[in-house]
């Protein structure tokens, strides 16, 4: 009896746990089956990923600093950056024509009126400039055209020319020995010439002329030259300005026969013909943008005074060194073709001038026409 009324109990216990069961499946939703319950982690990826993928572009879409520009205060970009004041900038210049358009920036400077901290130095061999642009003793300086190209392809490209500031400055004096009335006059004659450049653009006009002429280089120098040829030892010659000025007011019979720059332009490119211009170190240009462009504008302003007021120019060219007599140098500047040329035209002309050079005499310039990167066109 006991027996069977455990049972009974353990029946009726089975039948509630049955019950139970029963009723948790009929109240609620059906239990999902493995794979269904997989489905919604499936379908949230989709809008999860999309914050990922954000999460992680987000760095990529940091864009750089940009590069700092040439000539620009790193701490304002866009904004250009001063010249430093302090910094010295050692300039070098030939005396005579090549220097002219320098002098009354000089006389700035030596009165303290200019903002940067120039030093100049005024040589009358162009050798002792170059070995000062070699060793980096001098930043800047004004050196005839063919010096300049030989120099760049000595260093290659050590040095970049920044404008032009001589055009032709020669001319034939005669003292009516020989009547000369053009170019041809001069075949067979012996014709007395300096040394290096004026040798050169004379040589190629005899030649582009078809007549044979003896250049002699006896006196090397200009100074020489003009000395020979004002004591009556010499009857024609090829003389730069100013010394064709000196001349002229010492020997009465000397005449100016031949304009080289006019032959020149009958014969080659006009405007072609330069002479002088001014160069600095490709690692000053490089390193110091700022202080190039500040030496630009003074020097453009130095060169107009010429133009403006060449009494007051001449009187600085004396006090600086670079020719001896006011006075002579105030008449000699409207023959000396002074001039400012800088970027692209800068480049045509000089180009220009240099290709016919490496075809005559390439020895002149270096044995090779510059490339490109000759030319320092700063904006």
């Amino acid at each position: 009896m006991k027996t069977s009324r455990i049972t009974a109990a353990a029946l009726l216990l089975l039948f509630c746990l049955f019950l139970t069961a029963c009723g948790g499946k009929t109240s609620g939703s059906p239990a999902p089956s493995p794979a269904a319950s997989e489905a919604p982690a499936a379908e949230a990826a989709p809008s999860a990923a999309p914050e990922e993928a954000v999460a992680q572009e987000e760095p990529a879409q940091e864009e750089p600093a940009a590069p700092e520009a040439v000539g620009e205060s790193a701490e304002e970009p866009g904004v250009v950056a001063e010249p430093d004041a302090s910094m010295p900038v050692r300039v070098m210049t030939l005396n005579g024509t090549t220097g002219f358009g320098l002098a009354g920036l000089i006389a700035e400077s030596n009165a303290g009126n200019t903002a940067q901290n120039y030093s100049f130095t005024v040589e009358t061999d162009a050798s002792n400039i170059t070995a000062a642009l070699v060793n980096g003793s001098c930043d800047i300086a004004a050196l005839p055209t063919n010096a300049a190209s030989a120099l760049y392809n000595k260093t290659e490209g050590g040095v970049q020319v920044l404008a032009l500031n001589t055009r032709g400055v020669l001319y034939v004096l005669s003292d009516g020995t020989v009547p000369v009335e053009s170019f041809a006059d001069l075949n067979g004659q012996t014709v007395y010439v300096p040394a290096q450049n004026p040798s050169f653009i004379f040589g190629f006009l005899c030649s582009a002329n078809d007549i044979s002429v003896s250049i002699d280089n006896t006196y090397a120098q200009p100074a020489e030259l003009n000395a020979a040829v004002a004591t009556g030892q010499v009857h024609l010659a090829v003389l730069p300005e100013p010394m064709v000025t000196v001349a002229c007011s010492q020997n009465s019979d000397l005449q100016i026969v031949l304009d080289l720059t006019e032959e020149w332009d009958r014969v080659a490119e006009p405007g072609s013909l330069v002479q002088g211009c001014v160069v600095v170190r490709t690692e000053f240009a490089k390193e110091h943008p700022e202080e190039v462009l500040a030496f630009l504008k003074d020097y453009e302003a130095s060169v107009a005074l010429l133009t403006d007021d060449p009494a007051a120019a001449a009187q600085k060219i004396e006090e600086t060194g670079i020719f001896a007599k006011a006075a002579v140098a105030q008449k000699a500047i409207p023959h000396c073709n002074i001039c400012f040329v800088t970027g692209a035209e800068m480049q045509a002309q000089l180009s220009t001038f240099l290709e016919i050079m490496a075809e005559t005499v390439p020895q002149s310039i270096g044995g090779a026409v510059p490339g490109p990167d000759f030319y320092c066109i700063l904006q």
